[in-house]
């Protein structure tokens, strides 16, 4: 479905991005690890054009779309729930899921509110008045609208509570169900390993290890050397 093939890409004569590959099947998820710094962020922005890559090429579902505007990959069914959510905070929760409502989505509010039964508790309510865990399934829900044939998350239970975060995880693994392919950056690897099909860990703008989440599991010697000794405990 997603390829990206040799992008290089630059942030003036910043070299961040070198000759990174990697691939996303149909209803697959993979994670897209890496310490901070490593270029998953300005991976994700290549992805949606927001930090075009210089040279090497971007194809999604058999289309190069390396050149194209993001409002026209968007159109083709990337969606990104980004790290600081988005949430309009004066907007209630209803609200804010209507405004990312797609013409003809698959998806519909009651879908939304099946799945993530918090939101249609909150549905009145503003989004300044949501906890962390529920502005992320706000924004997860809200990407769901736009009938997405490929979801982006980027470090969606950063910060959030245990309890939360294995409520997302549950969330998460329903949406699979559906068939939509997942591309997730995670600093959690428990998270990881409970949903990826594969696994990809960034160093200094490369992809500098790649596996199936069998043998990313058991592979002790690859979380120590590239996600630092207390990722792997």
């Amino acid at each position: 479905m997603l390829e990206v093939r040799n992008i290089h890409v630059y942030y003036g004569l910043s070299h961040v991005i070198q000759d990174v590959s990697l691939h996303v099947e149909r209803g697959e998820l993979v994670c897209l690890l890496g310490r901070n710094g490593a270029g998953k962020s300005t991976t994700l922005k290549s992805i949606l054009g927001l930090a075009p890559a210089r040279q090497g090429h971007i194809v999604f579902e058999g289309e190069d779309i390396t050149a194209e505007p993001t409002y026209c990959i968007a159109d083709k069914g990337i969606c990104l729930v980004p790290e600081q959510r988005g949430i309009f905070r004066l907007l209630t929760v209803e609200e804010n899921l209507k405004l990312g409502q797609k013409k003809q989505s698959r998806w519909s509010l009651e879908d939304i509110y099946a799945i993530f039964p918090r939101l249609y508790e909150r549905r009145r309510n503003g989004g300044g008045q949501l906890s962390g865990g529920e502005q992320q399934m706000l924004a997860i829900g809200r990407a769901l609208l736009n009938s997405p044939k490929l979801l982006i998350l980027d470090e969606p239970v950063e910060g959030l509570a245990p309890v939360i975060v294995e409520e997302i995880v549950a969330q998460l693994k329903l949406i699979r169900q559906f068939g939509i392919a997942i591309l997730l950056v995670e600093q959690n690897l428990e998270v990881c390993m409970q949903l990826a099909d594969r696994h990809y860990i960034l160093e200094s703008g490369r992809v500098v290890y790649q596996n199936d989440n069998a043998a990313f599991s058991i592979d002790t010697y690859a979380k120590d050397q590239y996600l630092g000794v207390g990722a792997a405990t």
